[in-house]
């Protein structure tokens, strides 16, 4: 009985220490060594305080901002635990809309989102992710034609020249990753945070 004991005792201590020890620190401490930032969470601090992560999106109301793309994630009803609200970029709740192309809801959300980028005076032509949601609904990425579009919508509402914001947005476009994987893009929150360090330069200039 012990003879045969024995051998699924050690084997399960092996690949205990293996697999449940061994491995995982492993593998963080590669992902320490070789991406620390995306390890950690890709958090971004400002004078001190965790504002974001470069790796989850955020959802930005305010015109003096650019805004991410159409977010599907929800959360309980306060009123009903048995159904969900809306929640914009909720990220205990990733998840897409998972709407066919016949859902008249999605129909719907996508001629509300197109109808009030034309309303906000933000583009003349519609990027997808204007109007579309990504998979996890947390994408903290936007396309640069989206960027570009809300340029001169959030130089007004900012007090800002047109084209320095325009420049701010291609300073901040992000290329294809050794020029052939993914697409160009730009992070909604990096751009915000360098346009509020734009704000105090543009108010210093205008005081001499």
């Amino acid at each position: 009985m012990l003879a045969q004991l024995r051998p699924a005792i050690v084997m399960i201590v092996l690949f205990t220490a293996l697999n449940g020890l061994a491995y995982p620190l492993a593998i963080t401490g590669v992902a320490q060594l070789v991406f620390p930032n995306r390890a950690n969470g890709g958090v971004i601090e400002r004078d001190g305080k965790i504002v974001g992560s470069s790796l989850i999106g955020q959802n930005f109301t305010s015109d003096r901002y650019f805004h991410g793309r159409p977010s599907a994630t929800s959360t309980p009803d306060p009123a009903d635990s048995t159904k969900t609200v809306d929640a914009p970029y909720n990220a205990a709740n990733s998840s897409g809309s998972n709407l066919g192309p016949t859902s008249q809801k999605l129909v719907d959300r996508v001629s509300s989102a197109i109808e009030a980028e034309f309303a906000a005076g933000r583009i003349d032509l519609v990027a997808a992710d204007a109007a579309t949601t990504s998979g996890s609904g947390l994408d903290p990425h936007i396309s640069p034609q989206f960027a570009l579009a809300q340029v001169p919508a959030v130089a007004k509402a900012g007090g800002l020249n047109e084209e320095r914001v325009r420049v701010l947005v291609e300073e901040h476009t992000e290329q294809r990753f050794v020029g052939l994987i993914g697409e160009p893009r730009v992070n909604v929150l990096q751009l915000n945070l360098a346009l509020d360090a734009l704000r105090p330069e543009i108010i210093s200039n205008r005081r001499h």
